[in-house]
């Protein structure tokens, strides 16, 4: 029986993945698995019991995720799972920023009870006047799940489309529509672009890239969209750029005292990924991929471990997290050979200073060569996914 813990709402179309083997628990030390979205879990200690933390979601700045390896905990996201629903809503800040909607309808809120209110919108909507998107330049920083989409949605609108990701995946760019512009400078989306939306994880080369250096170097009158991370801006700066006439508009989905209510700034309460049908595809594949660890071992849409897979478990199978130091798997084969154990398959995966391995034996797995596994340096968890033929 696998025990786990919400620490947020879950959607139930997730938690319905979740067999009669798994019981849901409301302490977490005694949970082999947490569901997690936003909860803060950052000085939280951690038992010996807990195997896995899989974020509803792509972020996971509220997660120890370099304290979890070292305790042999794999942390899980679900990166695309939500990218459409942030992709609408890119769509739709280009939209509002470029044609002054907002502004207009809260003119006619206003006006509401004004009997010539039909007359008085054919005088005033000139002030709410804007541009339309469609020969724009679009540019996007990071070419991921969503802004792959946004690129390919921005075609389809008429913009003209430039993409800057150095780290771009072989899976992305098949995505890619043919038209977007792949540039290998970041600034050749500053210095040409009407239009800027940011799509890069929150780490310590990103944070605060949109500073007043970047913003000096783009078009007067750009748009600028952060649907990404709020750390992402300097905030100051931009509110700078907005005074002097750089920015035309700054779209952010993160509320703060520094930029809600202030001029030029379209400030979204944390929508982009909230949508019925995000908070489903991210509950559903969180709750996928943790049943994969747990029963089977196999590691996908880690943030702290390596990707590694050795299909669905059928006999005894032995789950090792340690050190990404040499000599390691001789050492597990040796302890093996010595008890007599012969190995039917093995794989592992390094990333960084940790690494993985999942060994497939073909006899019952004894407590006894558990304990010397794990008296082996460097070796930071040993699990026994199934003992058993």
């Amino acid at each position: 029986m696998f025990k786990y813990k919400c620490l947020n709402p879950i959607a139930k179309v997730g938690l319905n993945n979740f067999s009669d083997q798994y019981q849901a628990v409301d302490n977490i030390d005694d949970a082999d698995g947490v569901l997690v979205r936003s909860a803060n879990m950052n000085e939280m200690e951690f038992s010996d019991n807990l195997l896995a933390i899989a974020r509803a979601g792509a972020g996971v700045n509220n997660i120890p995720v370099d304290r979890c390896a070292d305790e042999g905990i794999v942390v899980f996201n679900t990166p695309g799972a939500n990218a459409n629903g942030v992709k609408e809503m890119v769509i739709a800040a280009m939209l509002i920023a470029s044609r002054d909607i907002i502004g207009g309808v809260q003119w006619v809120s206003a006006n509401a009870g004004d009997p010539e209110i039909a007359k008085l919108t054919e005088k005033t909507k000139k002030k709410f006047a804007g541009t339309e998107i469609a020969g724009k330049k679009l540019g996007i920083i990071g070419l991921g799940a969503i802004g792959v989409r946004v690129a390919n949605a921005a075609r389809n609108l008429g913009m003209e489309v430039f993409g800057y990701d150095p780290y771009l995946s072989v899976d992305a760019a098949w995505s890619l529509s043919s038209d977007v512009k792949h540039v290998t400078n970041v600034d050749d989306i500053y210095s040409k672009c009407d239009i800027i939306t940011i799509h890069v994880p929150a780490l310590d080369n990103t944070k605060g890239m949109v500073n007043a250096e970047a913003i000096a170097k783009m078009k007067k009158g750009v748009i600028l969209i952060n649907l990404a991370r709020d750390i992402l801006c300097n905030e100051a700066d931009v509110l700078s750029g907005i005074n002097s006439g750089k920015i035309r508009k700054y779209v952010t989905d993160f509320p703060n005292t520094v930029i809600a209510g202030h001029d030029g700034c379209i400030v979204i309460p944390h929508l982009g990924a909230s949508t019925e049908e995000s908070e489903d595809n991210c509950a559903v594949k969180a709750v996928l991929q943790m049943k994969d660890y747990l029963e089977n071992g196999n590691i996908v849409n880690s943030v702290n471990m390596p990707r590694c897979e050795q299909g669905i478990c059928t006999g005894p199978r032995i789950a090792i997290i340690h050190k990404n130091v040499a000599g390691m798997i001789g050492q597990f084969t040796q302890v093996l050979g010595n008890d007599g154990y012969n190995i039917s398959n093995m794989t592992n995966k390094s990333r960084g200073d940790h690494a993985y391995t999942i060994i497939d034996v073909e006899s019952t797995i004894s407590d006894d060569i558990i304990k010397k596994l794990k008296k082996i340096d460097d070796v930071i968890r040993v699990r026994v996914v199934r003992k058993d033929v």
